[in-house]
């Protein structure tokens, strides 16, 4: 037996690709939502930055030895107080960008160049009391310098690689000019104190990192010009593609139409002659009409489904009339609609379940359920059985709804695919040569529209349970639950 879970939920947080009007925009900075997403990033990643400042004072205070061998200086109260200002900062961060509203001094780009300015003020803090030349602490300088490229225009990058060009030549002033006064609060390289600290060794630090610095500001933002590029390429493909499949659907609403006018006079025709209004037919030409009927019956459902379906895809859950809806009553409804399929294959209902109300979509919901109904009927053997069944979860107030049969099954190669458009198996087009193949996604988009999830369990030859997870209703401790076939007043129950 196989287990599919389709969830087709909403994320807010998924990445817009930038849609700019012309090449040139992108040598612009990434628009909001991505800015959005990339300072959510940063900021974890401050957090392991705060972590092994944290982890670092720690070790200062057990063996202090230690940090001194790596040029650390004898008083390390320094890691705690930096760790402090990031973890102060990273919380005004967090505050500004979920809790603020956005203003014009609280925007995605203000909140990261405050980001950038106050990470690069500690981390010359810590080159400086690490060693600006006797440890590897000063090429950090080139995370932020390719962050920058990534999240800013290529102007307001080159400005952050000046800023880190700035920042680290003072540092390197301040430890190369004023070691005899502030001998005990930075880091003196012992090959540089040896030979004693030269004008000459200084620029040379200065100018390799500077060189260092631009040549990668240079490298990284070319590279994120033809990646926005490719962005802006895709987007544009992209909204093509959308527009291409909005204008394949209007065609096809359009020739269901157009259909649906000439199918409608076939059929009276055909109900006029069946009727024996238009005189005695052969018996011949009568089984030639049946088989017209039939099949213009099948095309019908086909149209309706069709039109279900593009309706259901332009209608927003957003704007959508959301009510209170009674999933025992729209059970109750979709089984009354059924009656006469159910009573032609002789199909016995066992229904039991609780009294559940649910926010949604009033008339998707109920399209939902009588297409899963509709489809246990159809895919079930002749007198097989349906059950309908519930089980509440109290602790978060959700729900479930489970509509079993022990029918033909799904394979389960096409179990995945099952909510695709058109798609239907080759076992189920054998059981059921008028099916259309668009009746789950009907379903798909309707569950999508109300944030319900379905799980599809199935095994060939045995049946299929489809369960729709209802994330929250409301019930009444006071009404019990349904007896099987009590909420349905029809003779089916009794056989």
């Amino acid at each position: 037996m196989t287990s599919v879970q389709f969830d087709w939920k909403k994320t807010s947080n998924s990445v817009a690709l930038p849609v700019n009007n012309n090449y040139s925009d992108c040598a612009a900075k990434l628009n909001d939502d991505i800015l959005i997403s990339n300072i959510r990033w940063f900021i974890i990643f401050r957090w392991g930055i705060i972590g092994a400042l944290i982890l670092i004072h720690v070790i200062a205070i057990l063996t202090p030895d230690t940090l001194i061998q790596f040029r650390t200086i004898e008083e390390n109260n320094w890691p705690i107080i930096i760790t402090l200002i990031l973890g102060i900062a990273n919380l005004l961060y967090i505050y500004a960008l979920n809790y603020c509203k956005p203003s014009k001094f609280n925007t995605p780009s203000i909140n990261l160049w405050s980001q950038i300015i106050v990470d690069l003020i500690c981390l010359s803090v810590v080159v400086h009391f690490i060693g600006s030349t006797a440890t590897p602490a000063p090429f950090f300088y080139i995370l932020h310098i390719a962050l920058a490229c990534i999240f800013f225009s290529t102007l307001e990058s080159l400005l952050v690689a000046l800023i880190v060009s700035g920042m680290y030549t003072i540092v390197l002033l301040i430890e190369f000019s004023f070691t005899g006064q502030f001998s005990t609060t930075i880091t003196v390289d012992p090959a540089v104190a040896q030979n004693g600290k030269t004008i000459n060794h200084m620029l040379f630090w200065m100018i390799a990192l500077d060189v260092l610095f631009f040549t990668v500001w240079y490298l990284v933002s070319r590279l994120s010009l033809v990646v926005r590029a490719h962005e802006h390429q895709l987007a544009e493909a992209y909204k093509r593609i959308n527009q291409a499949q909005h204008e394949k659907d209007q065609y096809a609403v359009l020739m269901t139409h157009q259909l649906k006018s000439p199918l409608d006079a076939i059929r009276s025709k055909i109900n006029l002659i069946k009727g024996g209004y238009c005189g005695e037919v052969p018996q011949e030409i009568k089984e030639t009409l049946l088989k017209i009927d039939r099949r213009a019956t099948n095309m019908a459902g086909l149209i309706l489904d069709l039109l279900r379906l593009q309706r259901l895809k332009e209608t927003c859950s957003c704007n959508a009339d959301n009510k209170p809806v009674d999933i025992r009553k729209t059970i109750q409804k979709c089984i009354d609609k059924l009656t006469p399929v159910i009573n032609n294959k002789g199909i016995i209902f066992n229904v039991s379940i609780d009294h559940l109300i649910y926010n949604g979509i009033p008339d998707q919901v109920e399209i939902l359920m009588e297409n899963i109904i509709a489809n246990a009927i159809t895919y079930s053997y002749e007198n097989g059985s349906v059950e309908i069944t519930s089980n509440l979860n109290k602790q978060n107030n959700s729900a479930t709804l489970t509509i079993a049969d022990h029918g033909i099954g799904i394979e389960n190669d096409d179990l995945p695919n099952i909510f695709n458009e058109y798609f239907y198996s080759p076992r189920a087009a054998l059981h059921n040569k008028a099916t259309s193949g668009i009746g789950l996604s009907i379903v798909k988009i309707a569950a999508e529209n109300n944030h319900l999830n379905i799980n599809v369990t199935s095994e060939p030859d045995k049946g299929t349970a489809f369960t729709i997870i209802f994330p929250e209703v409301q019930f009444s401790e006071t009404v019990r639950k349904a007896e099987p076939n009590e909420i349905m007043d029809n003779p089916l129950q009794q056989q």
